[in-house]
Formats: structure tokens, C-alpha cells, sequence
């Protein structure tokens, strides 16, 4: 952070956080919220991130630090694109104009980065399940401190956050929920738990009549036990009548709340309370997302998550240039469903993400938004398939990593035609390790029936989509986040299972995948300036892979080289080795390329590509190694 940016934030930089907190008066703490909203504003308008989230839980934040002794106490941020106040607090207010930069910190809780990141987040609904572990683990030890998870109303929509609910309410553990209701997640929420948490929010005042019931009951005489008996079942439909939180009370939880999330006050009165009281406890606080910067309350959905914007009017930047991929398959996918009545489509909690807004208005009977529900998006859709139906599933590639059971066993298995539309495939940039989807190929392509695509450009992604829809069986095609190639011809019609030549040469054949084809055919024609003839082979199918083409490459040059934006272990590099040592091929050496068996780090897409040989130098620096007397960096056998 620059000493402008210190300098603005005059209360909190003079601090011992997070302890120095307990020392200040009410007063002081609403300065430092308001100099944390400043510096969260003024900084993200550079590096990017999570804005609107995390002007939300600002008080919340403050408040947990106020009651809470971290890192002794555990705090557990669900999903963590609402973790930035926590890292302010935790030993990072220096660095905090690094946020989401290459070799910065990191916008997820990252262990690694502070004692303070109890757990490492970055998808959703895995919380109190992780509270649940932490707690346990402590009473085994013997150990003496709080666990305390945060989640949001959104997150409560995933299945896994009610399994852990019901666990921790059977084992009766010592330890807390937030659930920092906004009454959004990413997309709005949907389902009957928002339509249930919207009318808890809209009559605050039951509580209030909950306790009065029950000191009316207390202070009836005894009149026999038959009395008593009655008196506790009126009780008890009482409570099912106005008692906004019995759901979770039934689940085994006390319940708090509503309670202001932006009251730091009452916040801090509730924690301790609520710390006092043995067995699970959930506390309903009501937040409002974007809260304190005008342009992300009136469009929180917008200022989510943001590249960066304009100060003071809070204008989002915005790309020229060709359509994203994105943009294409949503654009394709209305057309395609206006031509066929069967065509539905599913997302979890990404309407906007995965490019449906137009879908969804153009068909909204045909539109189906579960909420961060991956599993049961992917069973709904082998449901829609089997009833006739041609279901696209799009979900970003590593959120559909949580799915992979349903994908084999529901959709595979019975050789349905669902279409598994994956956005944000290979990597996504400063999202880092927990949104790379680097993972597709692999935990895919191991499964019998499917057929896995990758279109070097938005016209491929046109024509993958439309033959996916026409071949009654599962289909994935995984294409990039950002912008397309341009408007270029499609030299080739799509067919299933058959790779595209795109040049022809004697010494080297590079098998691109996706739109890294255009980096090998740049790669390609410097080449040829050195006198070296390199082929060039768009492979588009990772499965089935076109044997007849990667044979007659690989017998016919001395050098094939496969690049692709995933990790070796597994990946399409993978499959071409196992053609090869399934037919005898001898003599021709095999370089992959793509990423090490490791998580790769955060930073913008472009530059980790370089980093790991992925573009026009790295590719030339792989083929000249072999047939130059030059170190092949950049690239990984």
C-alpha cells in the first residue's frame, strides 16, 4: 500500500489489529468501518475483486474481531470472496494493494498466507461442515476456544451446509453459525430456504412475541399436570406459528436474530451471548451488500465481482473487442432453443456468470436456476433427458468438480444426452487455485460414453454446441474465461471425433487444444522464419481423440508436441501417450505441455500462461529444444 493510502485510513493504521479493537469506544468503531469502506473502495477500483460483498460485512467483521480472540478462536469464512475486512484486521493492512496480484495476497482465506485463515475456501457451502471437523478435533484434544462459521444465505442453498447442520445438531457441538443473510449470493437466491429467510427478514418483531408467549406460559399456576401438559404443546405450536428460526432450532441450533449486521453494538451484545450458551448456536444477521458505495448497493449483483472501476462515479471498466466466449454460448443457446422446444437449461447460481440472462428471458419456462446446488443441477438434468428433454448444464469447470458422482452414475451411466456446458475452463486468473479449471479433462475423460470437445475459437463453440444437441448422448465442451479469437471462418465442419489441420510441416507436429491452437500457429510461422517446418493440428476432441490423425503425425515427424491449458496428469497430453503406447509407436518423442502436478497460483491469465510456456515464445522454445541446441524451458514431459 502506497503512503497516501495509509495515510487515509488515519484510526486503523495506528492499531494493534486485530486486538486493538477491544479498546475502542462504539463511536471509534464506526470510524474505523468507514475508513475500511474507503480503503476497500479505493483499492479494489485498482486490483479488482469482490466489492459489494465485502462492503457488507464490514460491522459483521468488526464485531467478530471485537468478541472473538483470533487466531485462538477459529474463524471460518464460507466460500471467502467476503474475507477482505479479515485479512485488513489479521496482518495485512500493508499489503493489501497486492490483493489478487501475481506474488500478492491472495482474495481467498489461503492458511499459508496467515495463522488468522483457519481453512481454505473459494467454493461454497463447506463452512460448517469444516466447523463441524475443528470442533470436534478441539474436544478431543481437550482444547478450550470458539469455532465460529460464516455463511452466507446464498451458500445455505447447497446441500452440504444442511448436512453439516444436521450433524453438528445430533453431536450437540460447542460452536456458532452466522448466516449473513443479503439475500444474495452471487445470482439471487432461489428456492424455498430464501422464500423461508425472506419472511423471517419481514417480521423481525416475532422474537419479541416468542418471549412474551413464553413468560406468559411460565407465570400461569399450576393447575394439575394435565394443565402443564397442554399449556407446553400450546407452547410448542405456538412456536411453530412466529418463531422465525425454528428450522434451525429443530435441527438442534439456538437461534439469535434477526439481528442488524450493520449495528456494531447490538452485533458485539448477540456474540456474547450467544457465546455464553452451550450446545450449536445460529445467528441471523441482516446485511446489505454494497453497503456504503451507492453504485454496488443499487447493483450488488454488478459490483460483485469486478475487474475494477472508475473514482468517484464507481464506472465499471469495461473490455472492447470481440464477444466472450461466454457471451457466444448464451447468444447460440437461445437460437438453438428456438429452433428446438426440447432445449433447457440449468445453471447453479450463475445465471449471469455462465452467460444465460438472454435464455432465461426468452424461455423462462424453460430455465432453471437450483441455486449453488452442483448435484442436484446434474441429476435434475439426467431427470429432463430421461423425460425427453435436451438439458445444457452450464456450470464454470471447477464448480462442477463437486458433481462428478452424479455425472458418472446419473447421466453417464445411462448414456443420457445431457450437455455439459463448461465456462472457465483452464485457468481464470486472480481467482487463483480454487476457480482454475485445470481439472475438466481428467475427472472426465476416465469416464465411459462421454464425449469431450474444445473449441479453438467462438465460431468452434457455435458449431460444438449445435453438434452436441444433436447427438443424444453426454457431451462437455470446456471453453475459456474472456474474449473470443475474432470473427474467423470455420475452414472445417465440426465432426465427432476428427481434429483439424491447420499446417502442414516436416519436423515438429503440435497438437493444440482450445484456443491455445492460435498461440501454436503463431508459434508456428516463427518457426518458419528459423527454417524449422512445424505442423499445426487443432485437436477439438479430447475424447474420442482422432487416432488416424495423432498416428499418422506422430510416424511421420521426429517431434509432436500436445499443448493445453490443464494439467498434465491426466489431461489430453495423457491420452495421446496412451494411443501411442497402445499402438507400438516408437521412436518419435512426446513433449507435453500444460501444468505441473501442483495448484497453480493466482495472477492474470496471460502471464501464468506464459509462466508455465503456454503462448507463442513457450511453444517455439519446446520445439527448437529438441531440434536446436537450446534448453527447453516452458515446457513439461
Amino acid at each position: 500500500m502506497d503512503d497516501k493510502s495509509i495515510n487515509s485510513t488515519n484510526l486503523l493504521s495506528t492499531l494493534q489489529l486485530p486486538e486493538g479493537l477491544k479498546e475502542l469506544s462504539y463511536k471509534e468503531l464506526e470510524t474505523v468501518a468507514a475508513e475500511i469502506r474507503q480503503l476497500l473502495i479505493s483499492t479494489l477500483a485498482k486490483t479488482g475483486g469482490h466489492l459489494a460483498p465485502n462492503l457488507g460485512v464490514v460491522e459483521l467483521t468488526l464485531a467478530l474481531h471485537r468478541v472473538f480472540n483470533s487466531p485462538q478462536d477459529k474463524i471460518i469464512w464460507d466460500v471467502g470472496h467476503q474475507s477482505y475486512v479479515h485479512k485488513l484486521l489479521t496482518g495485512r493492512l500493508q499489503r493489501f494493494s497486492t490483493l489478487r496480484q501475481f506474488g500478492g495476497i491472495s482474495g481467498f482465506p489461503r492458511p499459508e498466507e496467515s495463522e488468522h485463515d483457519i481453512f481454505a475456501t473459494g467454493h461454497s457451502s463447506t463452512s460448517i461442515s469444516a466447523a463441524v471437523g475443528l470442533a470436534k478435533a478441539r474436544d478431543l484434544s481437550g482444547e478450550d476456544h470458539k469455532i465460529i462459521a460464516v455463511i452466507g444465505d446464498g451458500s445455505m442453498t447447497g446441500g452440504m451446509a444442511f448436512e453439516a447442520l444436521n450433524h453438528a445438531g445430533h453431536l450437540n457441538l460447542d460452536l456458532m453459525v452466522v448466516l449473513n443473510d443479503n439475500e444474495m449470493s452471487i445470482s439471487p437466491n432461489v428456492g424455498a430456504l430464501s422464500a423461508y429467510l425472506s419472511r423471517v427478514r419481514m417480521n423481525p418483531a416475532v422474537n419479541r412475541l416468542k418471549e412474551e408467549i413464553e413468560h406468559l406460559i411460565q407465570g400461569i399456576p399450576g393447575v394439575g399436570e394435565m394443565t402443564v401438559r397442554y399449556l407446553e404443546k400450546l407452547k410448542d405450536s405456538l412456536k411453530y406459528l412466529v418463531i422465525p428460526g425454528i428450522l434451525f432450532e429443530e435441527l438442534g441450533f439456538s437461534y439469535f436474530g434477526p439481528v442488524d449486521g450493520h449495528n456494531i453494538r447490538q452485533l458485539v451484545q448477540v456474540f456474547r451471548d450467544a457465546a455464553e450458551r452451550s450446545g450449536p448456536v445460529l445467528i441471523h444477521v441482516l446485511t446489505k451488500k454494497g453497503k456504503g458505495f451507492l453504485p454496488a448497493e443499487e447493483d450488488p449483483l454488478k459490483y460483485h465481482g469486478i475487474p475494477g472501476f472508475e473514482l468517484p462515479g464507481g464506472h465499471l471498466r469495461e473490455r472492447s473487442g470481440p464477444p466472450t466466449y461466454t457471451q457466444v454460448f448464451g447468444e447460440t443457446l437461445v437460437e438453438l432453443a428456438r429452433e428446438d422446444r426440447r432445449v433447457v437449461a440449468i445453471t447453479a447460481a450463475m445465471l449471469e456468470g455462465t452467460g444465460l440472462v438472454k435464455f432465461a428471458r426468452a424461455f423462462p419456462e424453460r430455465f432453471f436456476d437450483v441455486g449453488i446446488a452442483e448435484q442436484h443441477a446434474v441429476t435434475m438434468a439426467a431427470g429432463l433427458a430421461r423425460g425427453g428433454k435436451k438439458p445444457v448444464v452450464a456450470i464454470y469447470s471447477s464448480f462442477l468438480q463437486r458433481a462428478y458422482d452424479q455425472i458418472l452414475h446419473d447421466v453417464c451411466l445411462q448414456n443420457l444426452p445431457v450437455v455439459f456446458a463448461l465456462d472457465r475452463a483452464g485457468v481464470v486468473g486472480e481467482d487463483g487455485p480454487t476457480h482454475h479449471g485445470v481439472f475438466d479433462l481428467a475427472y472426465l475423460r476416465s469416464i465411459p460414453g462421454i464425449t469431450i470437445m474444445a473449441p479453438k475459437d467462438e465460431n468452434e463453440l457455435r458449431e460444438m454446441l449445435r453438434l452436441a444437441l444433436a447427438m443424444e448422448k453426454p457431451v462437455a465442451i470446456r471453453y475459456p474465461r474472456g474474449q473470443g479469437q475474432g470473427d474467423k471462418q470455420l475452414l472445417e465442419p465440426v465432426v465427432p471425433g476428427r481434429a483439424e489441420v491447420l499446417r502442414g510441416g516436416e519436423q515438429a507436429a503440435v497438437f493444440a487444444l482450445g484456443p491455445l491452437a492460435a498461440e501454436a500457429e503463431k508459434a508456428a510461422r516463427r518457426l518458419s522464419r528459423m527454417g524449422i517446418s512445424c505442423a499445426v493440428i487443432n485437436a477439438r476432441f479430447v475424447k474420442p481423440l482422432d487416432r488416424e490423425t495423432i498416428l499418422h503425425w506422430a510416424r511421420r515427424v521426429p517431434h509432436l508436441v500436445t499443448v493445453e491449458d490443464h494439467n498434465l496428469t491426466g489431461g489430453f497430453g495423457s491420452a495421446v501417450l496412451e494411443l501411442l503406447a497402445e499402438e507400438g509407436v516408437r521412436g518419435t518423442r512426446v513433449t507435453r505441455m500444460g501444468y505441473p502436478d501442483r495448484f497453480v497460483e493466482f495472477g492474470p491469465a496471460q502471464k501464468l500462461r506464459a509462466l508455465y510456456g503456454l503462448n507463442e515464445e513457450g511453444i517455439c522454445r519446446t520445439v527448437t529444444g529438441h531440434l536446436l541446441p537450446v534448453a527447453d524451458a516452458g515446457s513439461s514431459r
